[in-house]
């Protein structure tokens, strides 16, 4: 049981390319509810959202994560904040394990590789044993018709790291331009007690 200066369940949420914190998107509504629920949320804005510098993210990934106070730490990467946690799990930067990690919509590496602004972000080669040693559990959420994920996520992302993966139809890239404002499905996982529960859509 935990004393009253120590959160029991701590979240870290992640933003992309592009991304300034809308208050229409799902990480938005997701931040609010947890923080309304009493749970401890820290919801960064990430620094040049627009010309991003991998090793400024790291540092900043490095940073917030080491606000987290709460026995139980979840992270929840969206977009190009997936391949940016993959680097940071490659350079053994997480070196205390969070419980779980979520991958929602990764970007490929087709379309990483168009953009020369973000190709340095393309995701490192990651070990079983790596990616161990950084979350007791980790796992893809993605939609079937990403346009930023041509290969698929199940393909670039899940397969190669051995983890599973909830592929959501007609979903595409999970923001709030298909449909994904409030997640209640996602607060639902949030809540769950282990990670091995699928993440469901949008209802």
């Amino acid at each position: 049981m935990s004393d009253d200066s120590t959160p029991e369940q701590g979240f870290l949420i992640l933003h992309g390319w592009q991304n300034r914190r809308p208050a229409d998107h799902w990480q938005h509504w997701l931040a609010d509810r947890l923080t309304e629920l009493g749970h401890e949320v820290v919801y960064p804005q990430l620094p040049d959202p627009d010309e991003p510098r991998l090793d400024v993210w790291l540092t900043e990934y490095g940073r917030h994560l080491a606000t987290l106070r709460a026995r139980h730490r979840t992270v929840l990467c969206h977009s190009l904040a997936c391949p940016t946690w993959l680097h940071a799990v490659a350079r053994g930067q997480v070196t205390t394990p969070v419980d779980r990690v979520l991958l929602i919509a990764p970007p490929g590496p087709a379309f990483l590789g168009d953009h020369p602004e973000i190709t340095p972000f393309t995701a490192p080669p990651v070990t079983a044993a790596e990616l161990g040693a950084a979350a007791r559990g980790t796992r893809v959420v993605c939609g079937d018709d990403d346009p930023y994920c041509v290969e698929g996520a199940e393909n670039a992302y899940a397969g190669p790291l051995g983890v599973p993966a909830d592929v959501l139809p007609g979903t595409a890239h999970l923001n709030p331009t298909s449909g994904y404002g409030p997640w209640s499905a996602l607060l639902d996982w949030c809540l769950a007690p282990t990670g091995d529960r699928p993440v469901g859509a949008a209802r």
